[in-house]
């Protein structure tokens, strides 16, 4: 296994909130300037796998919330799964 796919499976079994912290210190390192050019380069690329990581999370929760199915009075009832073909 590569470093970069090596990286990318432990991002990928990152939380939510864990990528969000881990973005959150990538961006606090780029922005003290000083670290070297290669360094923020390869801290960049770290950056942009977490953001997407991030999106691909919330973007999950959004669905799932838009699955929540309403009753005729408009109170939830209940939820489905996303990945349910019928809505």
């Amino acid at each position: 296994m590569t470093e970069k796919s090596a990286e990318i499976g432990e991002i990928a079994g990152m939380s939510f909130e864990d990528a969000l912290r881990a973005l959150e210190d990538v961006v606090r390192r780029l922005e003290s300037g000083d670290v070297p050019l290669d360094d923020s380069i390869t801290l960049y690329e770290r950056g942009d796998a977490l953001r997407q990581h991030c999106q691909k999370r919330l973007d999950a929760a959004q669905a799932r919330i838009e699955r929540i199915v309403a009753g005729p009075d408009g109170v939830p009832t209940g939820t489905q799964p996303f990945d349910t073909a019928d809505r």
